[in-house]
């Protein structure tokens, strides 16, 4: 419905495209730093439980937050491009 609005009131399929993977990228990268926040922590408690060193880089922590926005990118791509076809009509009507 969201998208025939914006369709009706102008937005190209350019703009719907943006916008979903704008969103799929978002939450990827929401999932991306929980991630590295919860893998850390993992990390630091086990290393201290069972007195074996564990290091986490930066480079792998910058690497992984990476990974995780190309996802987002990724998988974010085919419904944008699904979206950006809908008739304006067609998504009011149906929800």
């Amino acid at each position: 419905r969201e998208i025939g609005i914006r369709m009706a009131v102008g937005a190209k399929t350019w703009d719907i495209r943006i916008q979903f993977i704008v969103e799929a990228l978002t939450l990827s990268m929401i999932g991306g730093i929980t991630g590295i926040i919860i893998g850390g922590t993992a990390s630091f408690i086990l290393s201290n439980v069972f007195e074996i060193p564990s290091v986490v880089s930066l480079p792998s922590v910058l690497l992984a937050f990476c990974f995780s926005g190309l996802v987002g990118i990724f998988f974010g791509f085919y419904p944008a491009y699904k979206a950006s076809l809908l008739n304006p009509i067609d998504a009011l009507r149906f929800e």
